[in-house]
């Protein structure tokens, strides 16, 4: 598990925030500096170069998925490599252990479409699905309304600021998604109908077979 409890999905969220910046990043200081600004004391706002767009998240107790447009030359690598380091650090510190938090190098996946997009964000978004329902990739969604429920109330995901509950709103940037998707009703339509349609991994990788998730 790389989440073991609630202080390190914030963490996790903390992460992929502050370490989208190509200018090296003091994560001691800056937590600091978010504590006075939170306290309404010296508001900071450090120069931030975005070597990515965070499009959407979804955190799982063993894996994240992310969405991401690339802003800077291998920049999702570069991204991707701060943010193993940066979180790898805090976890191994807290739970007194060593090597990779990270096992494997991430898998980066081109979208060719706006088709593919779609489904790719929506696939994202209803990941936390097999948290109430294992078995629904391979075998569909039993409870269609107890899964939508669930999706709804889900902290760790783009999900809620995409339907309008605020939640983690200045981690990613939403218009480019949700224009296409129809805007918040849009987004929401678009997950709920496939969750009520039942579709589950089989169905996924029929239509769209040479992208790879899991």
């Amino acid at each position: 598990m790389i989440f073991k409890d609630t202080d390190d999905y914030y963490r996790g969220i903390f992460s992929i925030y502050e370490f989208n910046n190509a200018i090296p990043v003091n994560i001691w200081k800056r937590r600091k500096q978010r504590a006075k600004e939170k306290a309404g004391r010296d508001p900071v706002s450090p120069s931030r170069e975005l070597l990515v767009e965070v499009l959407e998240f979804c955190f799982m107790p063993n894996h994240i998925h992310l969405l991401l447009k690339q802003l800077k030359d291998n920049g999702i690598t570069k991204f991707m490599a701060k943010v193993g380091a940066g979180y790898g650090g805090y976890f191994n510190r807290k739970y007194n252990r060593r090597g990779y938090v990270f096992q494997n190098r991430f898998l980066a996946v081109p979208i060719k479409n706006e088709t593919q997009l779609k489904v790719v964000s929506t696939y994202i978004h209803t990941n936390p699905i097999s948290l109430v329902e294992p078995n629904w990739k391979e075998k569909g969604i039993k409870d269609p309304k107890k899964v939508i429920e669930f999706l709804e109330k889900y902290k760790w995901s783009s999900y809620l600021d995409y339907v309008n509950k605020k939640n983690f709103p200045s981690v990613t940037e939403r218009e480019f998604i949700s224009e296409i998707m129809g805007g918040e009703n849009g987004c929401a339509e678009f997950v709920e109908s496939w969750i009520q349609h039942k579709k589950g991994l089989k169905e996924f990788n029929d239509k769209f077979g040479d992208i790879i998730l899991e």
